[in-house]
């Protein structure tokens, strides 16, 4: 193998790839890149055979080959790099780097023994903006469940439904809960290939990918705003961002019915703007107790919510916030953190809180967007 390519754009690629190894004593070849000519192009390949990354760079390519080197090695080297045009070049089972005055042999393994990436045919892909697919999975990725306990609820639901009508709008539905708290997102999209309804889960490890990639390329590039090909095959999903794919294994299971566990009817409901709000939770967590809890108590006909905190070591704490509100008197506690992270993604000046008892689901949504639900459980103090 034998290539020239501009330095930016091949550190951007291994930024992209390099994320998802870690460290595996095991099979060593899972801690390289794998490095190989594809259409004309230099592709670069990472997997921690739950994930695997192919990304593309444009260069200049003198011969065929292939190689796997060190993934640490070659992203800190190449990032440490002037912006100038880089040489690649094999020779037996090493990797020569040149850069202006720098150079560098890189010791590697054999292609051969990289793991296979699966590849997944571009048919019947859902097809939605790079800027709507982040923000939709940056509003849900932090509810899933950490414990491997309840394998099904550790990932993101994805729900695709098709309207079947002469429009084209489906919808995706995407869910994730720990048990204490719930987000659900619902997104629409022109999708006219899409006619038929089926639901995946997708690991949080993944959607936590597709957010840092998509970011990545909308600080570096213009490709944030082209479409995103979703497509689906078997037990796999792929993302396809043109010069980048992330090819993902799906989760086995049965996601719970989450639904029943939102609140159809609203008892009290409370109209408040949303900065004020966070503002006045952070505060109060300043002198919240060992679980974290702050008390929220509703006054309708004073207008007014009051946010309380006590810890005996510490102090305590009390906040008054003017509200719209419509309903009966209630008081309730929360775990501050729970209720910031619901809050911290919606993007309305105001907020919905919809309560009915103070051991009942709390709702949280935007004004004005019913795309958007946030469901947090009240804690017992």
């Amino acid at each position: 193998m034998h290539l020239f390519c501009l330095q930016k754009n091949l550190k951007q690629v291994l930024n992209i790839t390099g994320r998802i190894i870690g460290r595996n004593l095991t099979l060593p070849i899972l801690n390289n890149l794998l490095l190989s000519v594809e259409n004309n192009k230099l592709k670069i390949s990472s997997t921690n055979l739950e994930i695997g990354i192919n990304s593309w760079v444009s260069g200049k390519i003198q011969k065929q080959g292939s190689i796997t080197v060190p993934a640490k090695l070659i992203s800190d080297f190449v990032n440490n790099l002037p912006n100038e045009k880089i040489e690649l070049k094999t020779k037996a089972q090493q990797l020569e780097i040149k850069c202006k005055k720098f150079k560098a042999i890189l010791k590697g393994l054999s292609a051969d023994d990289f793991p296979i990436i699966p590849k997944i045919k571009d048919q019947s892909p859902i097809i939605i903006k790079g800027s709507i697919l982040k923000n939709s999975f940056s509003q849900v990725v932090e509810m899933a469940s950490v414990s491997e306990s309840r394998p099904e609820i550790s990932g993101i639901y994805m729900k695709l439904n098709s309207s079947n009508s002469a429009a084209g709008k489906n919808t995706i539905k995407l869910a994730a809960t720990d048990s204490f708290r719930l987000a659900e997102k619902n997104i629409e999209i022109n999708s006219k290939s899409l006619n038929k309804e089926y639901s995946v889960i997708i690991p949080q490890r993944t959607i936590q990918e597709i957010i840092r990639i998509l970011g990545e390329k909308e600080s570096s590039t213009d490709e944030y705003e082209q479409e995103v090909k979703i497509i689906l095959s078997g037990s796999q999903i792929l993302f396809n961002f043109n010069d980048t794919q992330v090819i993902s294994r799906l989760i086995e299971g049965q996601y719970p019915d989450y639904q029943q566990i939102i609140p159809s009817n609203l008892q009290t409901q409370v109209i408040i703007n949303k900065q004020e709000l966070i503002s006045n939770i952070k505060i109060a967590s300043l002198f919240s107790g060992k679980i974290n809890d702050i008390k929220m108590s509703v006054n309708p006909k004073k207008s007014l919510v009051e946010i309380l905190s006590k810890d005996a070591d510490i102090g305590e704490n009390k906040s008054k916030i003017e509200a719209k509100i419509q309903g009966k008197e209630i008081e309730t506690f929360f775990n501050h953190r729970y209720l910031l992270d619901g809050l911290n993604n919606i993007f309305s000046d105001k907020v919905m809180i919809g309560l009915n008892d103070t051991a009942k689901p709390v709702v949280i949504r935007p004004v004005g967007d019913t795309s958007y639900t946030y469901v947090v459980m009240p804690i017992k103090v």
